[in-house]
C-alpha cells in the first residue's frame, strides 16, 4: 500500500506540475507579446498593477511566471520597482485559481473520466494543427486534462490513507503543532517550485480522510501548511533574480517580505482557532468534511485577498525596504533615461537636445561594458565579466526609450533641420546598442577562457593591452564629440579607428604565428582572435558615430581616414 501511494503520488504530482507547464505555455503562446505589453503599460498605479498581476496570473495558472517575468521587466528598466510590487502582490491573489480547480475534485465527479477526452483533443490539435494559435490552444487543452489526470491519480494515491488510522493520527497531531505544518509547507513547495501543487497535495489528502472527519480539526492541519506554501513559494523568484540586475533582485526581496510577513500576521489568528472562525461565517455553503477542499480553497484565497488589503497600499514602504536590503552601490549603472521628457516633443528642438543627451548617456555606458568586458578577460575577472550582462541589459532599455522617443518625435511637424538629424540619431543609437552585443560576446569568450583554464602568453597580453587603450581612447573622443558636437575630437576618434583595423591584421597574424610555434594554445588562439574581431567591430561602430558627427548629423561624405592625423 505504501509502495503504490508513494508512486502514484509522484506520478501524479508530476502530471499536475507538467500540465501545469503546459497550460501555462499554450496561454503565453496564445496572448503572446501582450501578456508583457499590458504589463508595460497598465502598471502606472498600484490598483491597476494589482489588478493586471491578478488577472495575467489567473490566466495563465502560474504565480511564479507573472512574478518572474515581472522580476525580468524590472530588470530591463521597463518596470519600477513600485509597479512590480504591485503586479507581485497581484499574482498572489491570481494564483488562488488553482486551488479553486483542485476543489471541484471534490465533488462526486470522476474527474480522470472528463479528464482523458481533453487529453485526447488537446493532443490532435497541438500536432495536427496548421495554425500557430491551433497548436497553442490545443496545448492548453491538453495541458488542462494533464493537469486533473494528475490530481485524479494523487487523489486515488491518497484513498488508502482512510483506513490508515496510524497515518491519520499522525497527521492529525499537525493540527496541534502549527509551526511544525507550515514548515512542511515551505519545505515541500521549495522541493516542488509551485506553491499550487504543494496546495493540491494538502485539498487532496484533506479530501481523503488524511486529516480526519472533522472539517475543523482538518482545516487547523491545512491552513499552516498553506501558510508555509506562501512563503516557499518566493524562492521561484529569488532564483529567477540570481543573475538579473539590483533593482529586480529588489523586487524579489519585495515578494519575500509580503509573503513571508503576511504569514507571520495571519499565522497567530490561525494557531489560535480565529481564522477557522472567520472562514465559518463568509462560507456561503454548508461546511463538513465532503466541502474540505473548497474550505481550504476560500482559506488560501481570504488570506491573500486580506493580505493584499494590508501591503497594497504600503506598496511604498515595501520598496523602501527592498531598497535598504539590496541597497545602492557607488558604480551601479542608472538604469531608467531620466531626460527623456514627453511633454517637450511639442518643441521638437529642445526634445531633440533631451535625446542628443540621452545619447552620451548612452555611449557611457557602452564603453563601462566594453571597459570591464576586456579588463575581464585580460584579469580572469568573474565579477567584472558578471557585471557586463548588467549594464548591456540598461544599454538595451536606452536603446528602446531612445528610439520610442525619437519615433514619436518624427510624427510632429519637424524643421528641416531636426527632420534631417533624426535618421542619423537613430542610426548612432543602434550602433552604440551594437557594441553592448560586442561586449557581451568578449564575456561569452572570457567565460570560456576561465572554465578551460586558459591562458594568454604575455605577448597576448600585452596586444590586449594595447587594443584596450586604443579603443578606450576612440570612446573618450567620441563622447566628446556627442557631447559639445565636436566635430575635431571625432576625427581623431577615426584616426583611433584605423589604427585598430591596422591592430587587427597585424595581431592576427603574430597571434597565428605564436600557434604555429606552439608557443600557444589552438584554444586560447582562436579565443584570443575573436577578441581582436570584437574590438575591431566596436571601433567600426564607433567611427559611424564619428563620421556623423563631422557630417553635422548629415548623411554627408567624410575625408577618406588615410588622410587623418592625431
Amino acid at each position: 500500500m505504501i509502495r503504490e501511494m508513494i508512486f502514484g503520488v509522484i506520478g501524479g504530482l508530476g502530471l499536475f506540475l507538467f500540465g501545469m507547464v503546459l497550460m501555462s505555455e499554450g496561454l503565453k503562446r496564445i496572448a503572446g507579446p501582450k501578456l508583457k505589453n499590458i504589463l508595460e503599460s497598465t502598471t502606472s498605479k498600484p490598483i491597476t498593477a494589482f489588478l493586471v498581476g491578478a488577472g495575467v496570473t489567473a490566466i495563465i495558472q502560474a504565480s511564479g511566471a507573472t512574478t518572474v517575468m515581472a522580476i525580468g521587466l524590472v530588470n530591463a528598466g521597463m518596470l519600477t520597482l513600485r509597479q512590480a510590487i504591485g503586479v507581485i502582490i497581484g499574482a498572489n491573489v491570481g494564483t488562488t485559481v488553482t486551488a479553486w480547480i483542485v476543489s471541484i475534485s471534490g465533488l462526486n465527479l470522476d474527474i480522470t473520466l472528463y479528464a482523458m477526452p481533453a487529453v485526447g483533443v488537446g493532443f490532435f490539435l497541438h500536432i495536427g494543427g496548421r495554425s500557430r494559435r491551433t497548436k497553442s490552444l490545443g496545448q492548453i487543452i491538453l495541458g488542462f486534462g494533464i493537469l486533473f489526470l494528475g490530481i485524479g491519480i494523487m487523489k486515488d494515491a491518497f484513498r488508502p490513507l482512510e483506513k490508515s488510522q496510524g497515518v491519520q493520527e499522525l497527521l492529525i497531531s499537525l493540527g496541534n503543532k502549527p509551526l511544525l505544518a507550515l514548515l512542511a509547507g515551505i519545505v515541500i513547495t521549495i522541493l516542488v517550485q509551485s506553491s499550487s501543487a504543494s496546495i493540491a497535495i494538502v485539498q487532496l489528502l484533506a479530501m481523503d480522510g488524511a486529516f480526519g472527519s472533522n472539517w475543523e480539526t482538518a482545516f487547523n492541519v491545512a491552513m499552516p501548511f498553506v501558510l508555509g506554501a506562501n512563503i516557499g513559494t518566493t524562492i521561484t523568484a529569488q532564483l529567477a533574480a540570481l543573475q538579473a540586475n539590483r533593482n529586480a533582485r529588489r523586487a524579489a526581496w519585495a515578494h519575500t517580505m509580503f509573503n513571508v510577513l503576511g504569514s507571520v500576521i495571519v499565522y497567530p489568528f490561525v494557531s489560535l482557532g480565529w481564522y477557522r472562525a472567520f472562514i465559518a461565517m463568509i462560507s456561503p455553503w454548508e461546511l463538513g468534511a465532503t466541502t474540505i477542499a473548497s474550505e481550504i480553497a476560500l482559506g488560501h484565497t481570504m488570506f491573500n485577498v486580506v493580505n493584499s488589503g494590508i501591503f497594497l497600499p504600503m506598496s511604498g514602504l515595501l520598496e523602501k525596504l527592498a531598497i535598504k536590503l539590496v541597497p545602492k552601490r557607488s558604480s551601479e549603472v542608472a538604469m531608467a533615461p531620466v531626460v527623456l521628457e514627453k511633454h517637450l516633443l511639442d518643441t521638437p528642438e529642445i526634445a531633440l537636445a533631451q535625446a542628443k543627451r540621452e545619447i552620451v548617456h548612452m555611449a557611457k555606458t557602452a564603453n563601462r561594458a566594453f571597459s570591464q568586458s576586456i579588463e575581464g578577460i585580460i584579469e580572469d575577472d568573474r565579477r567584472k565579466l558578471d557585471s557586463v550582462k548588467e549594464i548591456e541589459d540598461v544599454v538595451d532599455s536606452l536603446q528602446f526609450e531612445i528610439t520610442s522617443y525619437l519615433s514619436a518625435l518624427s510624427s510632429r511637424r519637424l524643421s528641416e533641420e531636426v527632420s534631417i538629424e533624426l535618421p542619423v540619431l537613430l542610426h548612432a543609437v543602434n550602433d552604440l546598442e551594437r557594441i553592448g552585443d560586442h561586449a557581451v560576446n568578449i564575456v561569452e569568450i572570457a567565460q570560456r577562457k576561465i572554465e578551460q583554464k586558459l591562458s594568454f602568453t604575455s605577448l597576448a597580453l600585452a596586444e590586449a593591452e594595447q587594443l584596450r587603450k586604443e579603443a578606450s581612447q576612440m570612446f573618450g573622443y567620441i563622447i566628446t564629440a556627442l557631447e559639445n558636437n565636436d566635430t575635431a575630437a571625432a576625427r581623431l576618434a577615426l584616426v583611433n579607428e584605423d589604427s585598430l583595423n591596422k591592430m587587427q591584421v597585424v595581431f592576427r597574424r603574430s597571434h597565428v604565428q605564436r600557434m604555429t610555434d606552439g608557443t600557444c594554445s589552438a584554444e586560447a588562439g582562436l579565443i584570443f582572435i575573436d577578441l581582436v574581431d570584437n574590438v575591431e567591430k566596436m571601433g567600426d561602430h564607433l567611427s559611424n558615430i564619428a563620421q556623423a558627427v563631422i557630417g553635422g548629423l548629415q548623411w554627408a561624405e567624410v575625408e577618406p581616414k588615410a588622410t587623418l592625423r592625431r
